[in-house]
């Protein structure tokens, strides 16, 4: 039976194929509209331009109720079209007029337009690992730079990608991390490429002035409160920085006069009197015990009968701001360390701001999100040096402002380069050494026009473009932005769902990730699912169960990132293990429908 002869009227069926009929007419439309922009990519992006155009025209409009009328009849609802999208609308109208269709050289075909991805991908990334498509990327730590071991079992245990942050370290760190990856990828025999992080103009919080020099150790209690382990602390030389535990510098000579057994005399910060016995005793430091809870400051006295010494600096305590939503905080041009304030304390808290255009580009009404998401604000007064905000939302007993701490303006278009003078030492090393340069915190095409304007001139044209998504300007305008990006031959996105939940909200993050894989699968570019994927077990060695399903979700991406911990080892072999069983699984958001052999035929 053809879908002439179905009993559903004919009427019916002609509406649908007329929809598709004009659905496919916009999308040569839209095409030919942007002619100019398709023709600026790169040649080997020219079909993946025409395919991302013909996926925004299928998205213009609602379509639901042609999908519903084509699912019911077992055809393709269109859900699965991003790769080739016109191909699809062109085979399903086919099919409902009971005709066949071929393809002319100008439609990407199913099979092209699957490629097209994988090709991009592997320009990007390497060679498919054998037995899972995702590769697996991981952030290195400094100790990277100085651990050659360290960096070859990352490469042994199935790193495909080595991402370098330029965030932290020197040209001279990052220049021998990616020495190491070079080298212990040579010996192992396996391809791991280099991507170095641009960390792009990131707003913080600025200094709070130094609390107390003050220490408190405590000893542990049971739940009665009963004290059942002392409180241990190592004093050290006070030019040392060795030891254990909380340390507490002191004068050498006087260290080396101690022993086990003795008992050194302390009166702590609310004048209680305390004694700590020598536990352990070596030439730079020793170990003491006290089995009160006690607050050591910088200059107390310390003595053993009549041999005294005094404690050196200790770190100064971090101050912070206490606020509630209803609170107003002032964030201020000058950097001058700001006093701590408290909910409920006369006048307003305030605190500096790092980068100086946000005073020339907030607008009252602009949201800002303080800490990664802990609190939220707006924009009440703006004056060249000072912006007044209000907070809107904060935890339910307030929440603490610290210095350094994250400020998002989602509303703001602050007009600033993602890279300046500043980065080009770090793009110096990614032309020499790397293979891809990731570019944070895009807001507009310019951006990426800029970065591929700074690697011309320092001839680096062959780095591949990885853009992170983590703003929600970027999300509204990744179509330009990725026909901007594909002028250059590699490219591929971050989805950074880290800063994108702060800025656009955590209950939005889900349908923004879906769209970010949706657009760029149209596009045939490659996606790297990246923000504490396996962030638990890399830290402790044991995964969440949340975060578990969050790495099997990433088998969706061409790409995973892992951050650094002491167990990332571990969670590269995991996440590894997990892709593989995915991949039997899953392909992008297809099911694939192999045989299931968790459950036997009853007998």
């Amino acid at each position: 039976m053809t879908a002439k002869d179905h009993p559903v009227g004919d009427v019916e069926r002609r509406a649908i194929s007329a929809e598709l009929v004009a659905l496919a007419a916009l999308m040569r439309d839209m095409e030919a509209e942007r002619a100019a922009d398709i023709s600026s990519v790169d040649p080997a992006h020219r079909q993946d331009a025409a395919n991302l155009i013909h996926y925004l025209a299928l998205r213009q409009g609602d379509v639901r109720h042609v999908q519903r009328w084509l699912g019911a009849r077992g055809l393709s609802s269109l859900g699965r079209s991003e790769a080739h999208a016109l191909a699809t609308v062109e085979s399903v109208r086919a099919a409902i007029d009971g005709n066949t269709h071929s393809f002319g050289p100008a439609i990407q075909s199913f099979e092209s337009g699957r490629s097209a991805l994988d090709r991009n991908t592997d320009a990007l990334f390497g060679p498919r690992p054998r037995g899972r498509v995702p590769r697996i990327m991981v952030t290195l730590p400094s100790e990277a730079a100085d651990d050659y071991p360290l960096v070859r079992g990352l490469v042994v245990r199935g790193m495909d990608v080595a991402r370098i942050n330029g965030a932290h370290d020197d040209p001279e760190a990052w220049t021998r991390m990616a020495l190491h990856v070079r080298k212990a990828a040579a010996e192992v025999g396996r391809r791991c490429r280099v991507s170095m992080d641009l960390p792009g103009p990131k707003l913080r919080t600025g200094p709070l002035v130094d609390g107390p020099r003050v220490m408190r150790v405590r000893p542990e209690r049971d739940p009665r409160g009963v004290p059942v382990a002392p409180a241990a602390l190592t004093l050290v030389a006070a030019t040392d920085a060795g030891g254990s535990g909380p340390e507490v510098p002191v004068d050498p000579l006087w260290l080396r006069r101690r022993h086990p057994g003795e008992v050194v005399e302390l009166v702590d910060t609310r004048g209680s009197r305390r004694d700590l016995r020598v536990t352990d005793a070596g030439p730079d430091s020793c170990r003491a015990s006290v089995w009160d809870t006690t607050y050591v400051e910088t200059g107390a006295s310390l003595s053993c009968g009549a041999d005294t010494t005094t404690v050196g600096p200790l770190p100064a305590v971090a101050h912070h701001h206490l606020l509630w939503a209803g609170d107003s905080l002032v964030l201020t041009r000058d950097l001058t360390p700001a006093a701590p304030w408290r909910h409920g304390q006369p006048g307003q808290a305030r605190i500096g701001c790092t980068l100086p255009a946000v005073f020339d580009s907030a607008r009252p009404g602009d949201r800002v999100i303080l800490d990664d998401g802990k609190m939220a604000a707006t924009v009440e007064e703006v004056t060249p040096d000072e912006l007044r905000l209000r907070i809107v939302s904060s935890a339910a007993r307030g929440s603490k402002l610290r210095a350094e701490k994250g400020i998002n303006l989602p509303d703001t278009d602050l007009g600033i380069p993602v890279a300046g003078d500043t980065d080009l030492p770090l793009l110096r090393v990614a032309a020499a050494h790397a293979d891809m340069v990731a570019v944070s915190f895009l807001r507009h095409e310019r951006d990426v026009d800029q970065i591929r304007e700074i690697l011309g001139h320092l001839r680096a044209e062959r780095l591949g473009l990885v853009l992170k998504i983590e703003t929600t300007a970027a999300f509204t305008r990744l179509p330009e932005i990725l026909l901007h990006a594909m002028r250059s031959p590699l490219v591929g996105v971050m989805i950074a769902r880290g800063d994108l939940a702060v800025e656009a909200g955590y209950e939005r993050l889900a349908e923004l990730q879906e769209e970010i894989l949706w657009l760029c699968e149209a596009a045939h570019l490659p996606v790297i699912w990246a923000t504490e994927v396996l962030d638990h077990l890399a830290r402790t060695g044991q995964p969440s169960r949340a975060e578990v399903t969050d790495a099997a979700m990433a088998q969706r991406a061409e790409c995973v990132m892992l951050n650094k911990g002491p167990y990332v080892g571990e969670a590269i072999e995991f996440l590894d293990g997990v892709l593989r069983r995915m991949s039997r699984h899953q392909r992008k958001n297809t099911a694939l429908l192999q045989p299931l052999r968790s459950w036997t035929r009853p007998r």
